[in-house]
């Protein structure tokens, strides 16, 4: 005799249940990491943390942006997100504000500010308003809205 419509429901419900348990234990674990940051021309960002191991950055594209921005380069940073490999980190999406940099003792968000125009941006580059190159301006985070 065919399953009834309720054991039909319970076992395409147990199903998604699982499905959705095994996807959540296969999500990444999210770390802090903490170092001196070095923006390379030609290569991804690395992070020196405290104990001298070096650490690959990457992120989405706006983050990638900002670590090709060697005004940062030299600066104390910490970055949220996973490692995808030894030696191999990804941070979280910009959005997340998971790319700090550190000055005068104080964790900053990155962003660049149009001063013709009075423009914020969150990756370097031309204002979308005059062209001029935007500034770099290293905000608290929670002043940023």
């Amino acid at each position: 005799m065919p399953p009834s419509y309720n054991e039909g429901m319970r076992r395409c419900l147990l199903l998604v249940l699982a499905g959705a348990l095994a996807f959540a234990a296969s999500e990444p674990k999210t770390q802090t990491i903490e170092g001196k940051l070095t923006i390379h021309p030609d290569a991804p960002a690395t992070l020196e943390t405290p104990e001298h191991q070096v650490i690959t950055l990457d992120g989405d594209t706006p983050t990638r942006k900002v670590l090709h921005d060697e005004r940062i380069s030299g600066m104390d940073a910490q970055a949220t997100g996973h490692f995808t490999a030894p030696g191999k980190f990804l941070v979280d999406p910009q959005y997340k504000r998971a790319l700090l940099v550190r000055k005068d003792g104080k964790l900053k968000m990155v962003t660049y500010w149009c001063d013709v125009c009075g423009i914020r941006a969150y990756t370097p580059g031309p204002c979308v308003c005059c062209q001029k190159e935007t500034d770099l301006d290293l905000r608290d985070p929670d002043d940023i809205r």
